[in-house]
């Protein structure tokens, strides 16, 4: 007997989500056997299991550590608690930390991520942006000639993110308000994430493209078309008809039909996965091991056809190293038992590293509202507010014409900071490979090396300005250092070893008109040294950790081949942000839903002859909001920094520089 959830538990205090008729909920009973057993019911997991089920011929059992997250509900639901009743206080979230960074003031620095069905999908800040063309351009070309390399071409990852999207354009009130450009086109309008924009907004936030264009940072012309450089006012993953969160849950679970071969268990945290040992070159998973009472006892679900790892960038390489698969040296230290040597899990870790200037300003905040309990604190269009101004520079636009020499600098430091030799050597060739492709392909283009966020929503009523370095040079790793697998794994992002990794920022009219005394980090800061001083002491992760079951060729360090399965594993894949090899200038929303896409798709294919996804639910005719004017259309570039302060006639308040010198010894 399985025994679903009663609707009335999926319905969130005062904001509710209807669901369809015999919807599936979370189980508390399963079967003993699944033809797909997926770990993790977080993004990614979600979006799998919710695909695979469509088809009735096969069993799937998504398996979550974390709960479903229903005695929580509003507060997931309401995109404004993101800020101001954050669930990372709350059992959601698995509270990581780094180990101390020596090149950060020795911190250990905290990272936040999704426990609970939706995974971090359920508790972040909903931007929902994309990778560039340049991005998966240049994670296709590392692959080779790999079998299966088409399926990361542009064209198709592109149609795998649309898939999952449907787009709602602004009002004409907050588009004209906000400073909206969008192409329609551009969109999938029939997926099951709601792609939208708040119902409250700010005039800040329309000042926000026309500050950056004058300082020669151009508006996005086709930022969801594959050119991600400019500046823009983002989609959110917001649901208009109510205002509420649209996450994996409430996407690829709630309003699924019971169809009778899908079960998702919360609160089963998987140990380890099994393996048929028989054929020592191409092992074989037969079970997954879990535990519902925090290893008291463990349980164990048979697989007839295939493991799916999406546990995220740190749960997925603990899992296969705690099963047996990874690094030799790691496994041996941490007495687990050897079953595949696959020196990259857990390596090439790369995450978007970030800092922000705040500064007292002379207008109405959201964190004023919310803070000193203004009228509209409850009102339910506030609440739907959440920032979303953002801007990819590129490196013509932070350096002008010293572009060459920084490339040539760039270039000439990763022999110097890539890993040492205990890392194997496929690991130090993958780690030059990655940062040779982001330096010749990605660095000199058109493509964000650097993402301004505009935030709005601090406590003190602030304005503030972040800065996230978005393919770093400095790669880390996840490993574990204990045969228990309830111990969490070690996170080392390794931030700001290699000195190549830099960004800049400016303040400029018109928002610059509503900024007073800057906050943080202060006056007291202006000298090269005083700025890298303080930067050691405050930047932090933007929460974008990928890369740690990358795919790659063997010989690089991969994890993963281009059909997502694992090196010497006959049946276990891996789907969820770890996968991509570079870091993507991006938040990891909208990357990861098309990553799990594509490998729904290629799973389908592989049993049921499915074509992969092509433009299915990806566009329809293209239009556009009433301020996407043609000349923002035709704005394809970014202004050189030399030429901002004749940039018709722009007012330059003030220039200041972030410059992330890493390894320097202060």
């Amino acid at each position: 007997m399985r025994c679903s959830l009663s609707a009335s538990q999926i319905i969130s205090a005062g904001l509710a989500i209807v669901p369809v008729a015999h919807a599936l909920s979370p189980r508390t009973e399963i079967s003993d056997s699944y033809d797909f057993v997926i770990i993790g019911g977080g993004q990614a997991g979600l979006t799998v299991g919710g695909r695979l089920a469509e088809d009735t011929n096969h069993t799937v059992l998504v398996l979550e550590a974390g709960g479903n997250g229903d005695e929580y509900r509003e507060r997931i639901d309401t995109p404004a608690y993101s800020y101001y009743d954050s669930l990372w206080t709350t059992p959601l979230n698995w509270k990581y930390y780094t180990v101390p960074q020596s090149n950060a003031d020795d911190r250990e620095i905290y990272w936040p991520r999704g426990k609970v069905l939706g995974g971090s999908s359920a508790i972040n800040g909903l931007y929902l942006t994309r990778p560039g063309e340049g991005d998966i351009t240049a994670w296709k070309d590392l692959l080779g000639d790999m079998d299966g390399a088409e399926n990361w071409s542009w064209d198709s990852f592109y149609a795998a993110m649309k898939k999952s999207e449907n787009f709602t354009a602004p009002s004409d009130s907050i588009a004209e308000e906000a400073d909206i450009h969008w192409d329609t086109s551009t969109h999938g309008t029939q997926g099951p994430i709601q792609a939208s924009y708040p119902g409250y907004t700010f005039p800040q936030v329309g000042y926000w493209s026309e500050s950056l264009e004058n300082i020669g940072i151009s508006i996005s012309a086709d930022m969801y078309g594959g050119d991600n450089w400019g500046a823009e006012v983002s989609t959110s993953c917001i649901n208009p008809s109510n205002w509420t969160r649209s996450y994996s849950r409430t996407g690829y679970l709630d309003p699924l039909p019971d169809r009778g071969n899908y079960d998702v268990l919360a609160n089963a945290y998987v140990t380890r996965i099994v393996f048929d040992t028989s054929n020592a070159d191409n092992l074989t998973a037969t079970a997954v091991e879990y535990t519902t009472d925090n290893g008291t006892t463990t349980s164990t679900v048979n697989i007839t056809k295939e493991v799916i790892l999406s546990a995220g960038s740190i749960g997925s390489p603990a899992i296969l190293m705690y099963s047996g698969v990874g690094p030799k040296d790691v496994l041996s230290d941490a007495g687990i038992d050897l079953l595949s040597e696959l020196p990259g899990v857990g390596q090439h870790l790369q995450d978007h590293f970030s800092a922000t200037l705040t500064w007292n300003n002379s207008v109405t905040t959201s964190g004023d509202i919310y803070y000193e309990d203004e009228t509209d604190k409850d009102n339910e269009l506030y609440l739907s507010y959440i920032d979303d101004a953002v801007a990819y520079v590129n490196a013509t636009a932070i350096y002008g014409s010293d572009v060459s020499s920084m490339e040539s600098s760039i270039l000439a430091s990763i022999d110097q900071y890539a890993p040492n030799s205990t890392y194997g050597d496929e690991v130090i060739a993958g780690y030059k490979a990655i940062c040779n492709i982001t330096a010749k392909k990605i660095f000199n283009s058109p493509t964000g090396i650097i993402e301004l966020l505009f935030m709005n929503s601090d406590a003190n009523g602030d304005i503030g300005i972040t800065a996230a370095l978005q393919h770093p040079y400095s790669h880390g790793r996840i490993y574990i250092n204990s045969s228990n697998p309830l111990d969490y794994p070690v996170i080392d992002p390794n931030y700001l070893y290699n000195p190549a990794d830099g960004t800049q920022h400016w303040r400029s009219n018109p928002l610059s008109n509503n900024l007073t005394v800057e906050t943080a980090p202060g006056s007291d800061v202006s000298t090269d040294d005083e700025w890298v001083t303080w930067l050691r002491g405050a930047a932090s992760t933007e929460f974008h950790p990928s890369s740690t079951c990358a795919m790659l060729p063997l010989e690089l360090g991969g994890v993963v081949d281009a059909n997502l399965l694992v090196y010497g594993l006959a049946n276990v894949r891996v789907a969820d942000a770890s996968v991509p090899p570079i870091s993507l200038s991006t938040h990891l929303m909208s990357s990861t839903y098309g990553v799990a896409e594509m490998a729904a798709s290629i799973i389908r294919g592989f049993y049921n002859g499915v074509p992969l996804t092509q433009s299915s639910g990806s566009s329809t005719s293209s239009s556009s909001g009433s301020t996407a004017t043609a000349a923002a259309k035709s704005a394809q570039t970014v202004a050189p920094s030399n030429s901002a302060s004749s940039n018709q006639g722009a007012l330059l308040y003030s220039w200041i520089s972030i410059v992330l010198f890493i390894g320097l010894s202060l």
